[in-house]
């Protein structure tokens, strides 16, 4: 048995060493608002936290994990829609298909923690996310409204 804790609560998963972290939080934990994409940390559907850092959970390991507090989707906020970036995201009804947006979400929180008056540059060199539906203008306006409600 291995200990992880996600989103402030540590559970006991019987897992491989390699298994990745995507894989623990749907699979072993039953969270499925992380998504798998393409597998190869190439997307970022599969984004979350580890220890406050973005990090792409296709492909880290079970192993590599430790003690590393870990965020999902569902631990951004309390209620899963109060952080600010998820009311930005309504507010600008970013998602189209929405199939992506827990990873950009997840980006994009981490981005404003960081810059949290990000510019346009700032902002495309932190959202490599892929969107198939191409909601980028709303997803820069939504981390632009957003840095705004954190300054308000």
């Amino acid at each position: 048995m291995t200990a992880v804790n996600i989103n402030g609560r540590v559970h006991q998963v019987d897992a491989a060493p390699d298994t990745p972290l995507l894989w623990v939080i749907r699979e072993w934990i039953g969270m499925t608002g992380t998504k798998y994409g393409c597998g190869v940390a190439q997307c970022g559907a599969c984004a979350v936290h580890v220890d406050g850092v973005i990090t792409r959970s296709c492909q880290l390991p079970l192993s590599a994990v430790g003690k590393a507090k870990i965020t999902t989707i569902e631990g951004l906020s309390k209620d899963g829609l109060s952080h600010i970036v998820q009311q930005a995201w309504d507010k600008f009804e970013v998602p189209q298909c929405g199939y992506c947006q827990s990873g950009q979400i997840m980006a994009a929180a981490a981005l404003l923690k960081e810059k949290p008056k990000p510019t346009d540059a700032d902002i495309d060199a932190a959202m490599t996310n892929i969107c198939r539906c191409g909601t980028y203008p709303r997803i820069r306006q939504a981390i632009h409204a957003a840095a705004k409600m954190i300054q308000a």
